[in-house]
Formats: C-alpha cells, structure tokens, sequence
C-alpha cells in the first residue's frame, strides 16, 4: 500500500513549504529543519511512488503515476540544488507541486494492471521524465527570476529579494538547467525514433510534434542567448512557453489517450 508513505509525504511537504513561506516574509526559521522536513518529504515521496509503479503484472505508468514520478523528481532535484545554490524560496512552489501530484495517485486502483517494457522503451521513459522534470523546475526558476527582476526594478529590498542569490547568478542557474533539459530532450528524440518505428503514428503525432517544437524554442532560445545576448525578459517568456508546450507534449497527449479516449 502506497497510501501511508504518500499522506507522510504530503503532510512534510505542506509543512516544509509554510515554514518556507513565512521564512520569505521576514520570519528565521532554520534552514536546516525545513530541508530536513524536505527530505522526509522526497524519501516517503519516492517510497510511495515505487509502490504505486510496481505491480504483480508490472509497471503502472499512467497518468497521475507518472506526474507523481516527475513530482517527485522535481522535488528531489529543487532540494539538492539548494545546497549549492540559495534558491530555497523554489520550494514554496515546487513541494505542493509535488504534493498535488501526489494526492492524485490516492485515488488510483491497487489493483490497476501494468504492463511489461521493453528496456529501450524504459530508458526512452526515463530519459524523457527526467527531461520534462528539468523544464519544470527551469519554469519555476523563471517565475522566480521574474518576481526578483521586478522587485528590483521597484526598488523593493524585503521579503524574497533579501533571500535570493544575485540576479546573475539565478539567469546561470536557469540557463543551466535549459541546456541540461535540451540534452536530455535531444536524447529523449533519439531513443524514441529508435524505440517507436513510427514517431508520427496517430498515437504518437502530437506528442512527436509538440516536443520538437518545445525543442526549436528552447535551442532558439540558448542560441538568441549566445549571440544576441538574450537575459531575463526574454529567457523568462521562452523557459515558460517551451515548458508550456512541454508539458501539453506530454501530458495533453496522455490524458487524452488515457481518460478521455
């Protein structure tokens, strides 16, 4: 039963994120206790999640099994990243992400039939979650870089601005992630065309069509930076209309196929 682990998971994050919140709004609540309530979160998250995906009959990757992986790999990442980099103002965004995400799988079937994979089609799986996972944690890196940028251009020095790293320093960190999530995009491209015989199959069009493009916007927008000088205007509105598109890639195709059709 994955339901113990996932209300654990979920209580922590909830809690993690209000401590986080009021930290952002002036109050000191130690760092070290809200990633440690973080951690409790991601492990009883990914315990959770490995019983949800497991079953006698194999693999259960559907709809919310699946946005609760990325969840879960999101949040393992925005935590990790917070001890090199402060950017710990990410979970007040990304742990109820993770939450929700969560949440939803409460109401699968523990009796749900899964299938067998083929190892190329779990690699290209795995591959292309994590991708989606780095665009998403991108995203919530350009809404925080947005809401820094304005602050700064209306001289407003409480709250978030005080807690974040140097504007430069966040655009680093948000192009890093871009160029992470384009390479594992590329490779998620690569092992499907392998994988699938036909990436433009009737099941298979939208989705093939929808990450390339998200790939032409993001490889658009690391070009325009290198050689136009592209900064935050620019990279906040591609990092979010590629993860637009992204996301409908993924899970706009899944949701059609898996709960409409």
């Amino acid at each position: 039963m994955h339901i113990l682990p996932a209300i654990i998971a979920i209580i922590c994050y909830l809690t993690a994120t209000a401590l986080q919140w009021q930290n952002a709004n002036g109050r000191s609540i130690n760092h070290v206790t809200i990633r440690l309530i973080g951690v409790v979160a991601v492990i009883s998250h990914g315990f959770s999640a490995y019983l949800d995906l497991h079953r006698p009959s194999g693999i259960h990757l559907e709809f919310f099994s699946a946005g609760s992986l990325i969840g879960w790999l999101v949040a393992g990442l925005v935590l990790l990243s917070s001890l090199r980099q402060k950017i710990d103002n990410l979970f007040i965004g990304i742990f109820p992400l993770a939450a929700i995400t969560l949440f939803f799988t409460l109401f699968g079937l523990d009796d749900a039939v899964g299938r067998h994979y083929d190892a190329g089609l779990v690699i290209h799986i795995l591959i292309s979650i994590l991708a989606y996972s780095i665009f998403t944690l991108a995203a919530f890196q350009a809404v925080l870089l947005a809401k820094q940028e304005y602050q700064l251009k209306h001289h407003i020095t409480k709250g978030l601005l005080r807690s974040l790293p140097p504007l430069q320093t966040m655009e680093a960190l948000l192009f890093e992630m871009i160029w992470t999530g384009l390479i594992l995009l590329t490779l998620s491209l690569i092992t499907g065309a392998i994988v699938f015989d036909d990436l433009f199959a009737q099941h298979l069009v939208h989705k093939t069509i929808l990450s390339i493009f998200a790939w032409l916007l993001y490889a658009t927008l690391l070009i325009g930076r290198h050689f136009l000088g592209w900064r935050s205007h620019k990279a906040i509105r591609w990092t979010v209309g590629g993860f637009i598109v992204l996301m409908l890639s993924f899970f706009g195709s899944k949701f059609v196929v898996e709960l409409l059709l």
